[in-house]
């Protein structure tokens, strides 16, 4: 899995080849979709890496840019950025739009994923 890690090693960078791949290997994956230029996305990232570090090992964590892969945003139907879209064994089961608290997002991931 080609990652770019600008978030360390928590955080998958996906582009459109990785992630059917990324859908298949990872049971439980949450997937940001952001953009550089947005101050929201930016606020959000610092949150979802204290969320991948409490999870590491049992959540995977990646983000998408969506100027980066416009044609992964409209195959979710991604209308706001930033989203983060929940999947278990490749099902999405929740999705979670705008920045909320750690403890907010990481309640309704673990929910969504039955964690």
């Amino acid at each position: 899995m080609g990652q770019t890690e600008q978030s360390g090693e928590l955080i998958l960078h996906l582009n459109a080849a990785q992630f059917n791949e990324a859908l298949r290997d990872y049971p439980s994956l949450v997937v940001d979709f952001w953009a550089p230029w947005c101050g929201p996305c930016r606020m959000l990232a610092p949150i979802l890496e204290q969320i991948a570090a409490a999870h590491a090992g049992s959540i995977t964590f990646a983000k998408v840019n969506v100027d980066e892969e416009p044609e992964l945003a409209a195959r979710f139907g991604i209308l706001s950025i930033p989203t983060c879209l929940i999947f278990r064994n490749g099902e999405r089961v929740g999705e979670t739009v705008g920045v909320l608290s750690a403890q907010a997002l990481e309640q309704k991931i673990v929910a969504a994923l039955g964690k």
